[in-house]
């Protein structure tokens, strides 16, 4: 059935995940719901020195919130940093290098924020394509590493924080592609059979899904939603798929596109009238399968994706400097 769940979600996208399908959403948007003064609330986002990251970074500075910006690269980060501060002359901006690749630096990272700093919201953005099979320094494969663990131990590294906090919020930035997969625990780092990076990262991103619905029903004091920001120009879509960028590049969402509904999550009043652990796109909750795809998963595997997350991510710890 894979051939069936790839053209419905290829015609689907050419309907609704671009430029055009932005425009026509849009149009039904509430300007006011994103109007809103954030000063005092404390934001952590990953992968924010470029594309949907930056993107949501600049419009929560713009008003008013505390961003805090956890990127990879320092360079590119010190650079990302300025600009947000320049352009929103909001002075409430740190920036924090982490590789979310690395399980060890992310616990690190976190114990030590949570002895610093207060946070109302968390936004995962940070990701990777990696069409290759590469494994990071633990050993771990790196789109699993980046977009599933890592995903996984910054969200509950962090959750005690969280659990003190006003209004406390999680938000995932997912893909549309999850649509062609069901998830799949028995080869959570890709080493059976042919590597097709497009295929694991799709599968990464059904699991953060998953991860969404198991944090939702856990933590009830924390909003949790996951989202899909449609076909963005970022740096990452032109770098990790070249052929789908230039087949696209006239249709594809600016990045403030992309990030539209991750900020109308972030900061709205709306957002949290609605159910925690929904999938949302272009600020409304959407299914999280296509009609006849077969890609619901029981929930006895739901719940063992968690184990296994825990256990990996347990390992790590242990060996993280206190």
């Amino acid at each position: 059935m894979s051939w069936y769940r790839n053209t419905v979600w290829f015609v689907k996208g050419l309907r609704e995940y671009t430029r055009g399908g932005y425009e026509s959403a849009s149009r039904h948007f509430n300007p006011a719901d994103v109007e809103v003064d954030v000063a005092g609330r404390s934001f952590l986002i990953t992968g924010a020195n470029s594309g949907i990251g930056k993107a949501t970074a600049k419009e929560i500075a713009r008003r008013g919130g505390t961003v805090h910006l956890v990127c990879r690269n320092k360079e590119r980060a010190e650079v990302a940093k300025e600009e947000i501060v320049t352009e929103t002359d909001n002075q409430n901006i740190f920036l924090h290098i982490v590789d979310i690749s690395n399980p060890k630096e992310i616990w690190k990272f976190a114990e030590k924020f949570q002895n610093e700093h207060k946070l109302n919201v968390l936004i995962n953005n940070a990701g990777c394509m990696v069409n290759n099979r590469e494994l990071t320094e633990d050993g771990l494969e790196k789109n699993f590493a980046t977009n599933t663990l890592g995903t996984y131990i910054m969200t509950t590294a962090l959750l005690p924080l969280l659990e003190k906090a006003a209004d406390a919020r999680v938000i995932t930035v997912s893909s549309g592609g999850m649509l062609v997969q069901k998830l799949n625990i028995s080869d959570l780092q890709s080493g059976n059979g042919p590597f097709d990076g497009t295929m694991v990262y799709a599968q990464n991103k059904r699991q953060q899904v998953v991860l969404t619905e198991q944090w939702a029903k856990a933590h009830r004091n924390i909003h949790f939603s996951v989202m899909h920001p449609g076909w963005a120009d970022t740096p990452a879509v032109r770098s990790s798929m070249p052929d789908f960028y230039e087949r696209m590049k006239n249709s594809l969402r600016t990045e403030a596109q992309g990030a539209d509904t991750v900020l109308w999550l972030a900061v709205s009043a709306e957002a949290t009238k609605l159910p925690s652990g929904l999938f949302f796109q272009d600020r409304q909750p959407v299914p999280k399968h296509l009609p006849l795809a077969y890609t619901h998963s029981p929930p006895e595997d739901e719940e063992k994706l968690m184990q296994m997350l825990e256990e990996f991510s347990q390992k790590f710890k242990s060996v993280s400097p206190g």
